[in-house]
This record gives C-alpha cells, structure tokens and sequence, in this order.
C-alpha cells in the first residue's frame, strides 16, 4: 500500500480493531522492562569537536501505538529511556498504524514524558502519512519535538557544531534529501534520520553523513541466530536490521517498539537504542 487506498485502509482498520477487541477480552498484558532491550552503540563521527565526545543519542522507532504497543508500554520505555539520561532523543517514524484518532490523546500524553538534557528530534514514516501527517506534526509540535523532515536542527556546544538532519517518507516519495543538501551548513557533522534504511544507499553518496538512523523493518520480527531475518521489504532489503557500513558512513537499522500485521516476535525483541557519538581524536 504505498498510496492511502481508502478501502486497503478501512480494512486493516478494523483488523486492528478486532484484535484489540480480543486483547481487552482476555486482559491487556503490563509493561515488562524485560520485554524490551537497550542496544548500546559507540559511531565515531569524523570532525566530531571534542567537546561532543560520548554525546548521548537515544532512539526509538515505529512505535505503532494502538496495536500491540499499548499506552502504558509506551510510558514504560520512555520511562526506561529517561533513566539513560540522553543528551537528546530521536524518533525514526511510524507513530501509529492504521488508526489514529482513536489514541492521538495517548500518543500526546506519552511523548510529553521525553526528558532529554537537549533536544528531541522526529520524522514522519509511511504509517503517519497514511493517517494525518499533518496531524501527527501537530502532535510533535505540542510536546516540543523538533521535526526534521526534509530540514535539519544545529546543536550548538560552544562554537562547536553537531548537525541533526532528516528526511520525509521515502517509500511515499516525500522525501526532498536535496533541500536538507542546500539548507546544511558547510561547518559540523551531520547526522541523518530516515524512517526507510535502503536510502543509505542514496545519503551515504552525499559524503554529508558519518550516521543515518532509520527503522520500518521491525527487524523483520524474526530472526535467527546468526542468519538475521528472512523477511525483507520495500526500501529494507538491504538494511533490515542492525548496523551497516554504506561507503564512509554507518547505517543503523532499529527494530522498533512495536509490531504491525502480525502481533509476535521471535529472537527480535523490541529495541531502544543509545548511541554514544565518538571524537577520532578521543578514541
């Protein structure tokens, strides 16, 4: 479905609904911080000033609020989250899934809990246009989450610069990389937010990014061990999970909080990601 066809849409509304009817018949399942893990990834980021060593970057993607994520799930990670302390926050897309209105309220409440010491940076997945996008980047707007899609967020420490950029939806042709080319300074690194991982193959050309963080795969919601994931999609075929080298940057796939279609996981748990950003002159 890579436009919103209204009858596609109507459909897995209510094959959403269904199956939140049948979990509210047998009880909702509590938050259980062992369902979720914390990947820890060092990225040495080139021309990195030294007073950005060991910044701390905490991503979360494809939430799908409203199907297996439930509110409470949500606040359970942002909560786990917190506890790391980030210097700021990204969000990699895929918000909702197939209905919004019915949690937009949720969804604002919970992405009010964001304590980073900085910034929250976001943008939007395929899942967000399909539902609203403009809604959902009102939703982003009230709980003070910057929006890079297709734009860019200069943190400042000092005269030193860390550069915070971000692309619309790929899979729905919304992304305008050549925007974010023109309005990028010269001066500071930069760092790329793609809800679609494949388009490493398109940022990494640029020679503009030491790191694109992206999600959409889930991982593939299932893995095995030492093979990694039999299933692969539109704009993940390459990059389904995991970190990559794309030419001279690093591609790292999340595999997201929630899941879509199909309410499982094996050997894929739910990721939250805390990347700590490296000066070469300090490793």
């Amino acid at each position: 479905m890579k436009d919103k066809d209204p009858s596609r849409l109507k459909y897995m509304q209510k094959v959403q609904r269904g199956m939140n009817h049948w979990r509210h018949k047998i009880g909702n399942p509590e938050f259980n911080h062992k369902d979720f893990q914390l990947e820890h990834v060092e990225v040495t980021i080139p021309g990195l000033d030294p007073s950005f060593h060991d910044y701390c970057l905490a991503n979360i993607s494809d939430i799908h609020l409203g199907q297996w994520i439930t509110p409470k799930h949500l606040d359970g990670v942002i909560d786990l989250l917190n506890k790391e302390k980030p210097d700021s926050i990204t969000i990699t897309g895929d918000f909702v899934s197939y209905i919004l209105d019915d949690v937009a309220q949720d969804l604002e409440n919970s992405l009010k809990r964001f304590k980073p010491k900085e910034f929250t940076f976001a943008v939007l997945g395929n899942h967000d246009h399909w539902l609203g996008a403009e809604k959902i980047r009102k939703i982003l707007h009230k709980c003070n989450i910057i929006d890079v899609s297709n734009d860019f967020h200069s943190i400042y420490n000092n005269e030193a610069l860390l550069h915070i950029a971000g692309v619309d939806s790929v899979m729905l042709g919304k992304h305008r990389l050549d925007l974010v080319m023109e309005k990028l300074p010269e001066e500071g690194p930069a760092i790329l937010l793609a809800h679609e991982p494949d388009f490493a193959d398109v940022s990494s050309t640029t020679g503009r990014f030491s790191l694109q963080i992206s999600g959409h795969s889930h991982g593939g919601q299932f893995l095995i061990p030492g093979l990694g994931t039999f299933i692969r999609g539109p704009h993940f075929i390459k990059y389904p999970v995991g970190r990559y080298q794309v030419g001279d940057m690093v591609q790292y796939t999340s595999r997201g909080l929630g899941t879509n279609v199909f309410w499982m996981r094996i050997n894929c748990d739910p990721e939250i990601t805390i990347f700590k950003l490296k000066c070469p002159e300090e490793v």
